[in-house]
């Protein structure tokens, strides 16, 4: 079975890094995305569906402008 990123070392070769480097970055990413998804959790429990449905009533009934159309 060959490993999913294929070898670290010309993998860390093509983003001109170490393969130290590499994994540090990769483990950096990680810790973040992790610390982020703690950090919404805990901002959703303190939200009140009251209060945004306050906010979202002020914002204005309109289309949107044509570079922001889908």
């Amino acid at each position: 079975m060959e490993p999913i990123i294929g070898n670290p070392n010309e993998v860390a070769a093509k983003d001109k890094s170490t393969p130290e480097q590499f994994a540090l970055l990769a483990l950096a990413e990680k810790l973040s995305s992790v610390i982020t998804v703690e950090y919404l959790e805990e901002r959703a429990k303190r939200a009140k569906l009251e209060r945004f449905e306050q906010l979202l009533a002020k914002v204005p009934d309109v289309e949107p402008e044509e570079s922001d159309k889908l």
